[in-house]
This record gives structure tokens, C-alpha cells and sequence, in this order.
């Protein structure tokens, strides 16, 4: 067996038992940013495919005032709870409720794999979503990509071909298909789906790459190509109130390690003008409710940190470059022993910091050191308490926004 076929199987095992790919990168000295969040709020759309700088279309005024009005009644704990969303299995959503009810998360994603049918999952499901407030919905999330990547699988959802197989599909075809998925979600009370992946693998290492291709989650080789799967997918989700997720921003196609296992993933082909850019700009325009970040280090953007603590990459490049308006979520920060090198509240107040809005960890006991960390940071810097205000307005939008 050759080493790459013994890493594939490695790497397979561990995304089927934790159902979340981790990635991230070492810890380095941050460049300057200009970029400065303003506390607005636009629909998760951006510009054409092109990775130029163009105008945003603006949210309706109910909505943007009223994530902006809801925002300006918290204090500072509940914003930096309602920027941070946890994780459990099915049967460990009950458990989340306190969380819920104590305004420490404003979300909560489904990990694992389940076979439990529809109905169960929406029973647990519910669970969590009466704790919250019920004037601002619960962001509940999942991984249903399909292929090796499906959470919920069960009775009622049947299984999803992989984004490879759903490439082959016109994009007429994969919408149709993809609002019979996302109607079973939308009955299991999830409302964000983390999917679809957008990354596009290099030739170089496409019988190599760990996130990705290996586990056939891209669509195809050509971003294009890929461009028209990934906004069919978002088209289909948004017709069901599904929000849909483009990931892993900048791309994940082109490197030959995971962050799940290693500590250093770099990214050396990725630039600004990458033509593996358009299939995340194709998702923004057809409507996603989010873009997640990844963790690996890109040398050619901003090689001195991962890139979910990147001013650059979040405010230079997603935010300003490509004109994205929506929500910005981590990868999960939680489990990846790419990110030991930071504590949960160092994890939180990077990602905050780089201008994200809700950071992922699937590690429920880290929520209150990494809430804690997002208030001491506030107290201690007005500049911060922008950023933290802002990212809460844009989870409440999309919190708002669900089911629509």
C-alpha cells in the first residue's frame, strides 16, 4: 500500500468518527490591517465569480434594523455568547440546553453520524432550540455534504451522492435534488447547513489531499466547473430556508495535510486572483448565508498565520476583495491539534479580532473561557468592542434570517 493510499485511510477514519475536518496552522506575528468592521448588515451575497472589488446589494431595512436593534439591548456577555456555537451528537443535544438557556452560544451544530430518522432528530433537536430565545431563532447547523461527509443519514433523509457524483448532475438537476435534501433538514429543525465545500483540488496533489479529495468532496477538478455545482447547491438549500455554508475559504484543494493530525498545513498556490476563488464567489452570489474559513496557513495571501486569524485574508480579501456581506464562521477551533498552541480564549479573540463572526468549537466545555476571553477583550480595548458588536449583529442577521 503506498504512503498517500495509507494517509487517505488514515484521514477517512478520523473524518467518520468526528464528522468535522479541522484546519489550522501555527502561531505568528499578525500583520497590520486597516480593516474595521462597521456594525451593518447585508445579505450573504457578493460579487460575480470574479475576485474583484464591487458593490454588495443592501439587506432589507427589517432585517439589518432589527439584528442592529436586538444587538444594541445586549450586554456585552450575551454579544460574546451569541458569537460562539458548540457541538454535540444527537443524543448530546438535551445536554447543550444549559448553554442554550444561559446565552453562552448562539448556536449549535449536529456532529457525529447518526441513523436516527427525521422526527428523532427534530424531538432532540427541540430540545435545545426552546432554551433560546425565542424571539431570535437558534442557529442549528450540520455537515450534510454528502458522500462520506453526512451526518444524518437516517430514515427521512436519505443518502446524499458525493460532491463528486453530484458534479455530474446539471445544475437545474442538482438544485432539485438538493431542496429534497435540505426539506429533510428544514423538518429536523436544522437551519445551516456547512456545506457545500468549495474548495477545488490542484492536478499536482489530487490523489493527495487529505480535506478534500480524498474523501470526494469536491466538485470536480475544473473551478468553472465547479463554480455552477456550488451555486446550484446554494440555490437548492435557499429554497427549502436552509443557509447554506461555502467552505473552506480561501481553499483547501491544493494542500497534502490535515490539521486534524498535523501542525503546520500550508497552502502555497492560492492567490487573490486564484481562479479556485470563483466557485466561493459563485456561492456568495447565488445567496449563502455564510462563508467558513480555514485554519491552514497561505503563503501567497498571508503566510505569517492561519487564516481564520487574518485580517487579511477575512477583511482584505473575503470582506473587501470579493465584497461578502454575510456571516463569516470558523472551522472548528475546538479539536484540531493543529490549534493547540492557542487556549480556547486566544482562538476566540484571534478569530474576532480578524474581523469573523462565529467561531466554531465543538468542544462544549471550551465555551466559557472562550466567552469570558471575548469580554475581557472588549473591557480592556474599545477597537475590540466594535468588532465583537459587529460579528454579533451579523449572527443575529443570520439567526433572523433562517427559515426565510
Amino acid at each position: 500500500m503506498t504512503a498517500g493510499r495509507v494517509r487517505h485511510r488514515a484521514v477517512r477514519a478520523v473524518a467518520l468518527a468526528g464528522g468535522v475536518l479541522l484546519l489550522a496552522g501555527c502561531a505568528a506575528k499578525p500583520p497590520t490591517s486597516s480593516y474595521t468592521p462597521h456594525i451593518t448588515v447585508a445579505p450573504a451575497a457578493t460579487a460575480a465569480p470574479s475576485p474583484s472589488p464591487t458593490s454588495t446589494p443592501s439587506p432589507t431595512a427589517t432585517t439589518a434594523g432589527d439584528a442592529a436593534a436586538v444587538v444594541e439591548g445586549m450586554s456585552v456577555e450575551q454579544q460574546a455568547g451569541t458569537v460562539l456555537m458548540t457541538a454535540g451528537t444527537v443524543d448530546e443535544l438535551p445536554g447543550l440546553a444549559a448553554l442554550v438557556r444561559d446565552g453562552a452560544v448562539g448556536g449549535v451544530m449536529i456532529r457525529g453520524r447518526s441513523s436516527a430518522g427525521v422526527d428523532a432528530v427534530a424531538a432532540a433537536v427541540r430540545t435545545v432550540t426552546t432554551a433560546a430565545d425565542p424571539s431570535v431563532p437558534l442557529l442549528v447547523a450540520t455537515d450534510e455534504e454528502g458522500g462520506e461527509v453526512q451526518v444524518l443519514s437516517g430514515p427521512g433523509f436519505g443518502a446524499i451522492p458525493s460532491a463528486v457524483d453530484q458534479a455530474g448532475e446539471s445544475p437545474t438537476a442538482l438544485t432539485a435534488a438538493t431542496e429534497r435534501w435540505g426539506r429533510a433538514l428544514a423538518d429536523a429543525g436544522v437551519n445551516l447547513d456547512l456545506a457545500p465545500v468549495a474548495d477545488t483540488p490542484c492536478t499536482a496533489n489530487l490523489h493527495d489531499n487529505p480535506p478534500v479529495a480524498d474523501l470526494r468532496r469536491n466538485y470536480g477538478t475544473d473551478p468553472v466547473a465547479a463554480a455552477r455545482s456550488v451555486a446550484a447547491v446554494v440555490r437548492g438549500l435557499a429554497a427549502t430556508g436552509i443557509g447554506a455554508t461555502v467552505k473552506h475559504f480561501p481553499g483547501l484543494g491544493c494542500v497534502s495535510q490535515n490539521t486534524d493530525t498535523d501542525a503546520h498545513v500550508v497552502d502555497d498556490a492560492i492567490t487573490v486572483d486564484s481562479a479556485r476563488l470563483a466557485p466561493f464567489s459563485a456561492g456568495m452570489t447565488a445567496g449563502a448565508r455564510a462563508v467558513m474559513v480555514s485554519s491552514a496557513i497561505y503563503d501567497r495571501i498571508d503566510g505569517s498565520r492561519p487564516a481564520l486569524f487574518s485580517t487579511i485574508v477575512i477583511g482584505g480579501l473575503l470582506r473587501g476583495r470579493l465584497g461578502f456581506r454575510g456571516m463569516v464562521m470558523s472551522d472548528d477551533v475546538g479539536a484540531a491539534a493543529a490549534l493547540a498552541a492557542w487556549t480556547p480564549g486566544q482562538r476566540a479573540t484571534r478569530f474576532v479580532a480578524a474581523g469573523g463572526d462565529l467561531l466554531l468549537d465543538i468542544v462544549p466545555d471550551h465555551i466559557p473561557a472562550e466567552r469570558a476571553a471575548l469580554v475581557a477583550a472588549a473591557a480592556a480595548d474599545p477597537a475590540f468592542a466594535t468588532k465583537l458588536r459587529a460579528a454579533a449583529v451579523q449572527v443575529v442577521a443570520a439567526r433572523l434570517g433562517v427559515g426565510r
